[in-house]
This record gives C-alpha cells, structure tokens and sequence, in this order.
C-alpha cells in the first residue's frame, strides 16, 4: 500500500498527529533535526530546554511518526544517547489548528536571526477570487517544487515562511 508521502499528496492529520504539530516548539525540533540527527541533549542545549522537557516532545514526534530514532550511539564520559532525524511526514500534514504553531516557531526561529540577514516583506492585495485561487495554486506549486527537490547537505539552510490572509487593517468600503 502507498502512503501519502510516497505520493507527495498531503492528508488531514489524525487526532494525534495534529495535537503533535499544535506546539511551535515541537515544530522547531523537526527543523532542527531535519538534516541532522540530534540527542535529546543536543536537542534540549539548541533550544534552551531542560532535558526532561526536551525528551517529552521528542517522545511525542517519536510516537506520531514525525521523529525516528536512530542506532543508539557514545556520548560525552560514555553515556548511551539516541539521535533523532526527522522524517519529513509533517509536509505532508494538513491540520486545522496547525497556523498558530507555525507562527510560534517562526517567530522563535526569526527572532534570532539578525537584522540583515532577514528578507521579509509584506503587500497588500486586492484580487477577484479566481486571481486569489491562481495566487495561491502558484505559491503552492512554487513551494512544492523547491521542497522536492534533492536537499545539498553542504549548501547553507534557509528557512521560507507565507502567510496570506484576509487584510484586516483595511477600514470597509462605505457602499455608494
């Protein structure tokens, strides 16, 4: 049988999975083990976390599927760690209350990145609904397309963040 990821077609998420995508944080774990495995520890140093905090949402992208881990292996003085990777199944996640936890992590993941260093802008639009339809068809195939295609493991990470929404800093229009 072949799942949604074989296919490239996104899913409503169950339950489970969409309470797992409902936290910015748990979202900033999977970017960071995106490309490379990370211990809990590693995991928990990155994002300032206590290690027993860290581990409970690990846990929880472990038991939805999004996380993997992988051959235990030697830490620091011996110890045995777990490395995690994640297993990209989140593109793939349609959720309803998924906005608010990628706004979360998006603004945690901005906010340390320096001023120049950001490409950000904003325009404000007035579209009949077929042109908006088409807008977003084309964001979405352009997205979809850069996701697809091979990850360079030795080109710089970047991050893309779209957000349309209704304008709702627009006083209404007085009908004539």
């Amino acid at each position: 049988m072949t799942s949604p990821e074989q296919v490239g077609v996104r899913r409503e998420a169950t339950d489970a999975e969409a309470r797992a995508l409902a936290s910015g944080l748990r979202l900033r774990i999977l970017r960071l083990t995106l490309d490379e495995p990370l211990t809990n520890r590693e995991i928990a140093e990155a994002l300032g976390l206590n290690p027993a905090t860290a581990l409970h949402h690990v846990r929880t992208l472990v038991d939805t599927g999004f996380l993997e881990a992988l051959e235990p292996r030697r830490g620091r003085r011996g110890a045995r760690e777990i490395p995690y990777r994640s297993t990209g199944r989140s593109w793939y996640m349609s959720t309803p209350v998924g906005a608010s936890s990628l706004l979360e992590a998006f603004l945690a993941e901005i906010a340390t990145v320096p001023e120049p260093d950001r490409d950000l802008t904003r325009l404000g639009l007035r579209l009949p609904a077929a042109e908006l339809e088409e807008l977003r068809a084309r964001l979405w195939e352009l997205v979809q397309e850069f996701h697809d295609r091979p990850r360079d493991p030795e080109a710089e990470p970047w991050s893309l963040f779209v957000a349309l929404h209704p304008d709702t800093s627009q006083r209404p229009r007085r009908s004539p």
